[in-house]
């Protein structure tokens, strides 16, 4: 029972400062320091938020090669066996 509450306290302490600190700006009375405050922010997120680089194209060429082969290979297949 100790080990499950001091569990379930962890988490909200080690969640806590991350909400912590998407609201502090919420709580800042100049106008210009809290825009700043929220500008940082969506920088933060955005950084977060990037995107994967995008797959090498050398990867693309690849399988569009060997779809290239697959398709010659069942044409040729196709013209060993008619009607068997």
């Amino acid at each position: 029972m100790k080990l499950l509450l001091s569990t379930l306290v962890g988490l909200i302490l080690g969640a806590a400062p991350a909400v912590a600190a998407v609201e502090q700006c919420r709580f800042i009375q100049a106008k210009p320091e809290r825009e700043a405050c929220y500008q940082r922010q969506e920088k933060e997120l955005a950084a977060k938020r990037k995107p994967e680089p995008a797959a090498d194209t050398s990867t693309m060429d690849s399988l569009q090669e060997m779809r290239r082969e697959d398709e010659a290979l069942y044409r040729s297949m196709r013209g060993i066996c008619r009607g068997c």
